[in-house]
């Protein structure tokens, strides 16, 4: 895991000395070692963070063995030990490492853009061919690993993180805010590939490859979720759970594959434990688990954590976090994410990454469980969206839910689409208490208003799927990608911790969306199949409980600690020297929020607090 960034520039506009400021810009990404190539109009910038063989031999950019490849590589390859031995065996290759690196790099003097296809894992890369004089981009399957891009007259640079563009001036000197980014950031509460908040910079897409040359870009797709669908879904239960027993085991085992201690996020949830028991399964070393607590019970699993890692007999390590601890990361996250981000458990996930780096380097998480496994009470609605019933009569309902609470209110939300071509995406929007798509027109400015558009009905598939598959796929295709990976990645990288997400392997991906929708959500149990394996390490009377989610209290806390940040962010010189959003809306919205029976516009709020103290911060 490390930090990437560089530059190929036809116009001279990047030097050398570019490079070393693009890199101390992500220093945090990779505190092991540096490295640096530059070439006329190339220049690549390495920040490592060492993992797999930790030998400065290992460091990057590294060179091929035939002289014509340079490579720069953020992530993991997980069957890098067989691709090596093909290699060595069919090709003849010879290995001065023991690292994932000089695999990937060897594989493509051998294999050219073929190779991406054969890796199993997370990864950002950049090869330079000297010969050709061409840059080669590349970013793994799911989106794991992050890949920002900016072009601007045949001068083309690359990072994992905006910071490292903005600290070679292209931001300021090139670009602007970038209206549908802000669009969808209120929609969905992040912004959504390959937009970023800056025109001219792009996020690379996942599955993807690019070769630059002469000045121009040819992107190619190597994978796509929707194209891996098969004609029949799996439905036979004892099948499907030993394949997907035996396919968990292998990819965890693969996923423990470092030289360096390593670790597990423990919530307590199905996910985490899950991954937690296979890899006590698997390793021979004792296993370190790690989880926080807060003093709101409603939001404290921690208790939960505790007894599954008793249970495992694994090392566990706690910390119990104050409302202070937690309320001191709110205006670093600007900086962390680079662009507004109002996923607010990532205060929990930073501060769980700072308590495990303090013990291992390289620890699992248990992402992916709930879009795969159709964890969330989302997918209920799916179930619910297609009845004629309410499709005729959603209207009316919608109007008589307004008269409740605010839970009630929400599902007037939900229920109240006018669009079935994005109701995917205005069901992900309310279930997480954000803007609808009318609700945005009403609140931006008439300059700053551009339509969402985002692609929820890709190409016909090889089955028919039903809705509630359809909203897993957008959520793997969306939220998971540019929210809860993002979001991991950030703030474990921000204390120079790698974190792997065995459940994101392709393989699985791939097992899981032909896995019947009935092994995965069964009648009101969610996760089915997946909790079936879990039981058979765990007692399953340890998750006899609601689903938390890994969240905090910050109805409450925008209420008391946090007034004052939303005040200033939200405030009427605030609002009006950015003449984005009406002002006069943003004041009925806070008036509305003092009334319980609105409460469910925190996260609206929030989002708009955070968009503002991006923009404070940054202008």
């Amino acid at each position: 895991m490390c930090g990437i960034a560089g530059y190929f520039s036809q116009n001279k506009s990047f030097f050398a000395e570019h490079l070393r400021i693009m890199a101390t810009a992500i220093k945090h990404r990779g505190p092991d070692a540096e490295g640096y190539f530059h070439e006329n109009e190339i220049g690549l910038a390495h920040k490592r963070l060492s993992i797999i063989d930790l030998s400065n031999s290992a460091n990057q950019p590294m060179q091929s063995s035939c002289g014509k490849y340079v490579i720069v590589f953020n992530g993991e390859i997980y069957n890098f030990l067989e691709l090596k031995n093909e290699l060595e065996q069919k090709h003849n290759i010879k290995f001065k490492t023991y690292s994932d690196t000089e695999v990937v790099l060897e594989g493509f003097a051998v294999w050219g853009t073929a190779v991406f296809n054969k890796l199993c894992g997370m990864f950002a890369i950049a090869i330079y061919d000297k010969l050709d004089k061409a840059l080669i981009l590349c970013r793994d399957r799911i989106g794991i690993k992050p890949l920002f891009l900016y072009n601007k007259n045949n001068d083309w640079a690359f990072a994992s993180e905006l910071k490292s563009l903005k600290a070679v001036g292209v931001v300021s000197n090139n670009i602007c805010l970038n209206k549908e980014a802000i669009n969808y950031y209120l929609y969905l509460g992040y912004i959504p590939e390959p937009y970023t908040i800056y025109t001219g910079i792009s996020k690379f897409p996942a599955g993807h490859y690019a070769v630059i040359k002469n000045g121009k870009l040819k992107l190619s797709k190597y994978w796509d979720v929707y194209e891996k669908i098969l004609p029949f879904s799996l439905k036979d239960e004892n099948q499907a759970q030993q394949q997907l027993k035996s396919l968990l085991q292998l990819v965890v085992k693969q996923h423990l594959i470092c030289d360096v201690p390593f670790g597990t996020f423990l919530s307590g949830g199905i996910d985490s434990s899950l991954v937690t028991a296979l890899a006590k399964e698997a390793s021979d070393k004792p296993l370190h688990t790690f989880s926080i607590g807060f003093s709101d019970a409603k939001f404290n699993e921690s208790t939960f954590a505790a007894k599954v890692a008793k249970h495992l007999d694994t090392i566990h390590h706690e910390l119990f976090v104050t409302e202070k601890d937690a309320l001191e990361l709110v205006p670093l996250m600007t900086d962390m994410y680079g662009e507004p981000f109002a996923d607010s458990s990532a205060i929990p996930t930073y501060l769980v990454s700072k308590l495990t780096r303090q013990n291992v380097t390289m620890a699992l998480s248990g992402d992916g469980g709930d879009e795969l496994f159709l964890g969330y009470g989302a997918y209920f609605w799916g179930k619910r969206m297609p009845n004629p019933f309410l499709k005729t009569f959603r209207k009316p309902i919608s109007r008589v839910l307004e008269l409740g609470g605010s839970r009630y209110r929400r599902a007037a939300k939900v229920i109240n689409y006018d669009n079935l071509t994005w109701l995917k995406s205005h069901i992900f929007s309310q279930e997480q208490y954000l803007f609808s798509a009318k609700e945005i027109t009403a609140l931006l400015n008439p300059d700053f208003l551009c339509d969402l558009n985002l692609n929820e009905n890709p190409q016909k598939q090889n089955r028919p799927l039903s809705f509630i598959e359809q909203q897993s796929l957008f959520d793997i295709s969306y939220y998971l990608k540019d929210d809860l990976l993002v979001k991991v990645d950030r703030a474990s990288m921000q204390h120079a911790l790698e974190v792997r997400v065995p459940l994101l392997d392709h393989r699985l991906v791939e097992f899981a969306v032909n896995l019947n929708a009935d092994l995965r959500l069964k009648g009101n149990v969610t996760k089915y199949l997946l909790k079936k394996i879990l039981f058979q390490y765990v007692p399953e009377e340890l998750f006899n409980r609601p689903k938390w989610g890994f969240s905090v209290p910050l109805e409450k806390w925008m209420k008391n600690e946090l007034k004052t940040f939303i005040g200033d962010n939200l405030s009427d010189n605030v609002i009006n020297k950015y003449q984005i959003v009406s002002n006069n809306k943003v004041k009925k919205l806070i008036k509305l929020f003092e009334n319980p029976r609105y409460a469910y516009l925190y996260n609206r709020i929030w989002a708009l607090a955070q968009l503002n103290n991006f923009l404070e911060k940054s202008y």
